[in-house]
């Protein structure tokens, strides 16, 4: 018997006993048949393994980055477009805003500057703030026709005393005091009431008057014909002179129900140095 198929049997009994990968072999004929097929059993058991692995742990194998895709053709010129339009509308909302606010501030300084003579002549024509008005007018085409027929007294009304007051300015250097401290008037009745003034300096001095009425609801019917007040008065140094005040109380204070128990008005004028510009200009006294 020819001993070398039994020596190759031996040899391949002996590596089937040794290798753990070999123990599923089907009985190979030779050594060198049996290696490749052991290698690839052992990747799919490999394989079988890291997928158990990967179940057990819930997770999914790695993927790749996806990249985003390109944007598509004349999408940046799109969005240049859209951000000019909106800067613009932002830039006319700011132009509008800027337009405003200069407005604003214009009118404010023009309302300051107008506001004294605007005050000045409501409280002269409705004798608000204690300012008496000049004489009231009415809707005849002739005023001295409808002032004639104001200056009627009432006879059956009670007659209203008439007190007068004065005072200067701290910077003025003069004297002013009322001839007279009172008089009694009816209502549609001309009074006439004179004031002193002098120069107590040694230079001559310009003085502006400034009036008003007490109680304040007397001021609308508190009506002068003359009076020398808002007008300039230049005394010389030492200098006297008597001023005039020419008034009536208009006879509609008796149809007013703010005018009962009203029996005395007083008539104020404050004397104030008259002040100019660097152009010589009036400017008037405080406050108007």
């Amino acid at each position: 018997m020819n001993p070398i198929p039994r020596l190759a049997h031996r040899a391949a009994t002996a590596l089937k006993t040794t290798l753990p990968f070999s123990a599923s072999w089907s009985t190979p004929s030779c050594f060198a048949c049996g290696r490749p097929a052991a290698r690839a059993q052992w990747q799919q058991q490999q394989t079988r393994a890291a997928a158990g692995r990967r179940a057990l742990s819930g997770g999914t194998p790695p993927r790749r980055a996806q990249h985003a895709p390109p944007p598509p053709r004349g999408a940046g010129s799109a969005e240049a477009g859209a951000m000019e339009r909106l800067g613009e509308v932002y830039r006319r909302r700011n132009r509008s805003t800027a337009y405003y606010t200069l407005s604003i501030i214009l009118g404010t300084v023009a309302f300051s500057y107008g506001s004294v003579p605007m005050y000045k002549m409501i409280c002269q024509t409705t004798g608000w703030g204690g300012q008496p008005i000049r004489a009231h007018g009415g809707s005849s085409s002739d005023p001295s026709a409808d002032l004639a027929s104001r200056l009627e007294p009432v006879t059956d009304a009670k007659r209203i005393r008439v007190t007068f007051s004065s005072s200067v300015s701290d910077v003025l250097p003069w004297k002013f005091t009322p001839q007279q401290r009172e008089v009694r008037v009816l209502p549609g009745e001309t009074a006439l009431a004179f004031y002193t003034a002098t120069n107590t300096s040694d230079r001559d001095i310009i003085g502006v008057a400034t009036y008003s009425v007490t109680p304040a609801q007397t001021a609308p019917y508190f009506s002068k014909i003359q009076c020398f007040c808002f007008e300039e008065q230049r005394l010389a140094a030492g200098e006297t002179v008597d001023m005039p005040v020419f008034f009536y109380l208009d006879p509609d204070l008796l149809k007013d129900i703010n005018m009962r128990g009203v029996e005395t008005v007083t008539l104020n004028y404050t004397f104030f140095k008259a002040r100019y510009d660097n152009n010589g200009r009036f400017k008037g006294p405080p406050g108007f």
